[in-house]
């Protein structure tokens, strides 16, 4: 191992669209790469570490450097919470490694909410709301304690998400092909957002979504370009979104002790620049319980953080 200055670490963001990971030793970046999801709920949770290892490989083989050299792996995962879910994660990746003899030494597997929040504040108390693919708020409250609010999947809420967002502009267009609901022009725009769909033939979308050719969130930036033009319907859901997304923030307030909590806003939809970012952004300054700040660090920079507090803790 490196004195405590010159750790090597590797952090991974596996989000629910992408994986970002780095290696790092010391201050200095030896290497980075982008890759698929290995969100568990995604993949599936011998995907999910199959695809890590390969990362992991693959950070070490751009840098020239054995995993060996590598003091501790940190992956804030998509998917995972509880406790057995990260040891389940951790066995299987260590597994893994042993079968291709592929050698690693500490292995820290957490949420990737975990990291985020770590990152946004170098380690200080605050609330993170992502909104991206999903939509969760995660805090922390002292030395480690973490609270959470949302992040239960596109199959039971995450309202507000880019998944919620397209699966409610879906919702939107049938409601109105069947007489249910208001005229959206979002249904004239399904036929160049997926070829497969023919709009005079409105049971060609079943089948596209069944045959899996587009995912909710895809749409996503579609339902956002027809709000943009003035789109009622489009409209509604966007500031639906903004209120859900609010939500998650209120229901962690109690939690702290402070009148006011800094909050940073992360997620493809908030970076973005987005009509559902700029509503969201006003919508929190208007509640004088939290304080907008600007992340102090990516999600990346909470992993090599953890994975630098756990190395110096077994000084």
């Amino acid at each position: 191992m490196q004195n405590k200055y010159e750790y090597t670490i590797i952090g991974v963001d596996g989000g629910g669209t992408r994986t970002r990971a780095i290696l790092k030793r010391g201050k200095k970046i030896l290497s980075h790469t982008t890759a698929g999801t290995t969100r568990v709920g995604s993949v599936g949770v011998g995907e999910s570490c199959e695809r890590l290892l390969t990362i992991i490989s693959e950070l070490c083989d751009n840098a020239e450097i054995d995993t060996s050299e590598v003091d501790i792996i940190v992956v804030g995962l998509a998917g995972v919470w509880l406790g057995e879910e990260k040891q389940r994660s951790t066995h299987l990746l260590r597994t893994l490694a042993r079968t291709q003899n592929i050698p690693l030494n500490d292995v820290l597997i957490v949420s990737d909410a975990e990291i985020a929040v770590e990152g946004a504040f170098g380690g200080a108390n605050g609330i993170v709301l992502i909104a991206g693919t999903g939509s969760i708020a995660i805090g922390k409250l002292g030395k480690d304690k973490f609270v959470r609010c949302g992040g239960w999947g596109i199959e039971l809420d995450d309202e507000g998400s880019g998944a919620w967002i397209g699966r409610e502009g879906l919702t939107a267009v049938v409601r109105a092909l069947d007489g249910r609901g208001k005229y959206t022009m979002l249904a004239d725009m399904l036929s160049d957002f997926n070829p497969l769909i023919d709009i005079d033939n409105p049971r060609t979308i079943v089948k596209a979504y069944a045959e899996r050719t587009f995912e909710y969130q895809m749409l996503t930036p579609t339902v956002m370009r027809c709000a943009e033009l003035g789109d009622e319907v489009c409209l509604d859901i966007i500031h639906r979104s903004s209120q859900h997304l609010l939500e998650l923030l209120v229901a962690l307030y109690p939690h702290f002790n402070t009148k006011k909590v800094d909050v940073a806003l992360l997620g493809g939809i908030v970076e973005s620049k987005s009509l559902l970012g700029r509503m969201l952004v006003d919508e929190v300054k208007k509640d004088k319980r939290f304080n907008i700040v600007e992340p102090l660090g990516t999600p990346l920079d909470g992993a090599i953080l953890l994975g630098k507090r756990t190395l110096d803790a077994q000084e």
